[in-house]
């Protein structure tokens, strides 16, 4: 009986943790609603944990939640994605710079490797895993009590705006952010947290300058979940 019980009690982060994939997957657009007898069918569950669920999400801030009308992703405008870009250049270099000292040759051949694995794939849905494997990866040894929550809620946020400016780069553009991943490798190998550091931060910059740039992103993504 305790372990029925169990295999229930986890049924909310099980769905949680689907759901969340699939936002992140663009399965589900910003602005898109979440109807919840669809959701407790994609996951063989019913529908109390499956509010369980939401309700973690929307502590994540991928999900809006309002009373007596129902669940819907989370959706940004321009500035707000700007502001959340802004905030990562800060927070990011902050976060790797209790990471990198901890980082060993194993932990850096394995981004190394990441990287190497993002530039040989043309396939955007790839290239997002391995970056999102990559960064967070390299910020994974960090002993932090908030910073490391606060750094993956924000990537989350930002994931389908990502998705959406990822189809739209060019061939340079990819070019350059290859080469900060080994730029950004090469300086934690030399034990050089100021130039990772420094590196990291060019990198979200340079996506936040060209995110702006585009603000159909926005209109088209809020657009096509309603």
């Amino acid at each position: 009986m305790s372990e029925i019980r169990a295999r229930a009690g986890d049924a909310g982060p099980r769905v949680a943790e689907g759901l969340r994939e699939a936002i992140r997957r663009g399965d589900y657009a910003p602005g898109t609603r979440i109807l919840q007898a669809e959701v407790a069918e994609r996951f063989g569950a019913s529908r109390v944990p499956v509010r369980e669920a939401l309700r973690i999400l929307e502590n994540e801030g991928l999900v809006r939640l309002v009373a007596n009308t129902g669940a819907w992703v989370s959706s940004l405008t321009l500035a707000e994605c700007e502001e959340i870009y802004r905030m990562r250049e800060r927070l990011e270099p902050l976060l790797l710079s209790y990471a990198a000292p901890l980082l060993d040759s194993r932990a850096l051949d394995e981004l190394d490797e990441l990287a190497r694995e993002m530039s040989r794939t043309d396939d955007v849905d790839v290239f997002l895993a391995l970056d999102r494997r990559f960064h967070l990866g390299s910020y994974r040894a960090a002993r932090t009590l908030q910073l490391g929550d606060l750094v993956a809620k924000l990537w989350d946020s930002t994931q389908p705006y990502r998705r959406a400016y990822t189809l739209s780069i060019g061939e340079d553009a990819r070019r350059i952010a290859h080469e900060e991943h080994h730029l950004l490798i090469a300086a934690l190998r030399d034990g050089d947290v100021e130039e990772a550091e420094r590196v990291l931060a060019g990198h979200i910059r340079r996506t936040r300058r060209r995110l702006s740039r585009h603000p159909e992103l926005f209109e088209s993504l809020s657009r096509d979940g309603r």
